[in-house]
């Protein structure tokens, strides 16, 4: 069967009367090239165990399965139950676990499931959830990879640089945690039903250790957040606002002090930057104990 043909796909789909869900972001692919280009670009080989996010049809999951020595794919609609049984039968190396993969012990399950090996996350994920998954692949430090299909608005904003429209502090996380590659785009011509938007695939790839060292990880990102929470304001103004405790001469002069202009944005700062901010806020709280 050609999980990625549009009357097949339809065919199966009527076979075991399975209707799409807004709610829970389907939209199956329906271009072979691109299951098969993600999957490659994830790295696999017989030592590496493989985290799947919403696994459709299957299309991606057998892929994954011709590459990979084990796939673990989280579906949280049941209602894929009787359609995955027929797509992936002979797929001696797949378990599909129906859940919801934000309630999942992730490092306990991928060591459960997929023992002794290398673990990574492909998959094609849902947009209404992305940044919370990403969230978890990423704290969870168990995948060396995370190679992932998402919309391409997030993707810029995760590569993005300072002094960009796309920089914030989602990207942030994502970059100290990761090192992140854009891949390729994929057209919404790709999908049944077509979402709105054009979605892109990149591959984050764990840090050992952080790009910069920090006195209080914390802190760092709730100035990092206050940055960006009200990005049109000066730092001075957002941090002052934001932090409780930080006065605006206080903030100033934090910045003076480490080089900066006064009515800076936080939207220049790279990451190094916000991480001497947050440093010297720490010394000045030391201090005052």
């Amino acid at each position: 069967m050609n999980l990625t043909d549009y009357n097949e796909i339809r065919a199966l789909l009527a076979r075991h009367k399975f209707r799409f869900s807004k709610s829970m972001g389907q939209n199956f692919l329906t271009a072979a090239w691109v299951p098969e280009d993600i999957a490659a670009s994830a790295g696999l080989d017989e030592h590496t165990g493989v985290l799947e996010v919403g696994p459709g049809v299957g299309c991606l999951t057998k892929e994954l399965s011709e590459r990979a020595g084990k796939v673990v794919s989280v579906e949280l609609d049941k209602a894929l139950k009787p359609v995955l049984a027929e797509t992936l039968t002979g797929c001696e190396n797949v378990e599909i676990v129906f859940g919801d993969v934000l309630k999942q012990d992730l490092p306990a399950l991928v060591e459960e499931r997929m023992p002794g090996m290398r673990h990574v996350v492909c998959a094609n994920l849902p947009y209404n959830v992305t940044s919370p998954l990403l969230t978890a692949f990423l704290e969870a430090k168990c995948f060396e990879t995370v190679t992932v299909m998402i919309q391409r608005e997030v993707a810029r904003r995760i590569c993005a640089g300072p002094g960009s429209a796309d920089y914030g502090a989602f990207g942030i996380f994502v970059q100290w945690h990761a090192a992140p590659e854009l891949l390729f785009d994929v057209p919404p011509s790709c999908f049944v039903p077509q979402p709105k938007v054009t979605s892109s695939v990149i591959r984050l790839t764990r840090r050992e250790k952080p790009p910069v060292e920090v006195m209080d990880e914390a802190l760092f990102f709730r100035v990092v957040r206050a940055a960006f929470n009200q990005r049109r304001k000066t730092l001075v103004n957002a941090l002052s606002s934001q932090l409780p405790g930080l006065e605006k001469g206080q903030v100033e002069e934090i910045l003076v002090s480490l080089g900066f202009d006064p009515r800076v944005r936080g939207e220049v700062l790279d990451i190094a930057g916000f991480a001497s901010i947050s440093d010297k806020i720490t010394e000045i709280e030391t201090a005052d104990l």
